[in-house]
């Protein structure tokens, strides 16, 4: 840690959210990517229709990181935003779908999306009680990843309401129950 950090903020706090925000940049990181990689290989009916709903997406995840990586140098620490922080940081696996239909791409982003917010989530609690700016910070995010996620849900959700990826614990199963 710096010799520094936020008025406020003892050293201890300041590790712990910078230790938190270190890793949800780093999955941010990756899900720019991921939704880039559906961009590029998304194919089939409605193509168009996700393939541009999916930019916005992507350019929106990539401001988050920007976010996080300041507020970390904020706090008096150096972000790490490389491909090797990603790797170092993952608890996840990585998004497993080619060339695909869309239904299998959005069948896949639900559970991608699903995982994502929870972490985030979690990130919430973590830093809820030593710093409220960095709990507010990942609440925006969240309600703003909350609806891209209800974006792909909407594709993949019945006139009843019932979900195809319901009960599909990975990627390639829900992919395969929403084609």
């Amino acid at each position: 840690m710096a010799s520094f950090t936020t008025p406020g903020l003892t050293a201890d706090s300041a590790a712990t959210v910078v230790a938190t925000l270190q890793e949800r940049l780093s999955a941010l990181n990756d899900l720019h990517l991921t939704l880039k990689h559906v961009h590029w290989n998304v194919v089939g009916t409605n193509f168009i229709g996700v393939h541009e709903m999916i930019d916005p997406q992507v350019d929106l995840v990539r401001g988050y990181a920007d976010t996080l990586a300041e507020r970390i140098a904020t706090l008096g620490e150096s972000p790490k935003g490389t491909a090797k922080a990603i790797e170092d940081s993952r608890s996840w696996d990585d998004y497993s779908l080619g060339r695909d239909t869309v239904q299998a791409h959005l069948g896949a982003l639900d559970l991608v999306y699903v995982g994502f917010i929870t972490s985030h989530r979690d990130a919430i609690e973590t830093t809820g009680k030593l710093d409220p700016v960095t709990e507010d910070i990942l609440i925006g995010q969240t309600a703003e990843l909350e609806k891209f996620h209800w974006f792909v849900r909407a594709h993949l959700e019945s006139y009843t309401g019932e979900l195809a990826t319901a009960g599909a614990t990975s990627e390639k199963a829900a992919a395969d129950q929403a084609r």
